[in-house]
């Protein structure tokens, strides 16, 4: 059995289990998905301070982890905060969802565009397309229109205004794939994949599957 751990860097206990929901759908036969929330911050991460807030309180983790290691971590928010001082500090792997979905979207040099609810994290999500290796596929981030806390209070609503942003990122980015730029933005992959002739790519399952690869490579 593979236990991988899956961490909210937000405090939102149902949006945990939701994730946590997506990431065992998408996991192999054989593969256990436990989930955990930060244990400190916002409900939500909106801007550059909450995302450096969620770094912070995923890093507290370490700890409780290192106690009784998983087989792998997933940090489940798109600005993959605390990723690189969580590899520092335990022995397992750990991936990034935005990591895996620009990689999978990136994937033989094509085109992609970000869709997301949250203009104040354009810029850090620029900055990590470029970290990894995409600052040339990146056509762009779309945003969707509305406050971020209104539009995904709602699932109908969040479909519509994804809807939305994606097809503007088709007709005027000329990409080949699109990244739902947020973990609980997964939810609405399936209605919107059924709308567009181009992959719609939810970040968590190809998080999954990185994390599953990078599990069986360390043996």
């Amino acid at each position: 059995m593979m236990r991988l751990l899956l961490l909210n860097p937000n405090t939102n206990a149902e949006t945990t289990a939701s994730m946590r929901f997506i990431a065992q759908a998408a996991a192999a036969p054989g593969t256990l998905i436990d989930a955990m929330s930060a244990p400190y911050g916002v409900p939500l991460i909106t801007t550059e301070q909450t995302l450096a807030t969620a770094a912070a309180a995923v890093q507290a983790l370490s700890g409780q982890i290192a106690a009784v290691p998983p087989d792998g971590v997933i940090i489940a928010a798109f600005g993959d905060p605390g990723l690189a001082a969580l590899r520092l500090r335990l022995s397992c792997p750990v991936t990034g969802i935005a990591e895996a979905a620009m990689g999978e979207a990136g994937s033989g040099d094509r085109a992609f565009a970000v869709i997301t609810t949250t203009p104040g994290l354009v810029g850090p999500i620029e900055a990590s397309a470029r970290a990894y290796g995409h600052g040339r596929t990146l056509r762009g981030v779309v945003v969707t229109e509305g406050d971020p806390h209104a539009v995904m209070t709602e699932h109908e609503r969040l479909v519509e205004a994804l809807a939305k942003a994606c097809a503007h990122a088709i007709e005027t980015l000329s990409v080949q794939a699109l990244v739902l730029g947020g973990g609980p933005l997964g939810v609405a992959a399936q209605a919107l994949s059924d709308r567009f002739p181009i992959p719609i790519i939810a970040p968590i399952p190809p998080a999954v599957r990185l994390a599953q690869k990078r599990a069986l490579q360390r043996g």
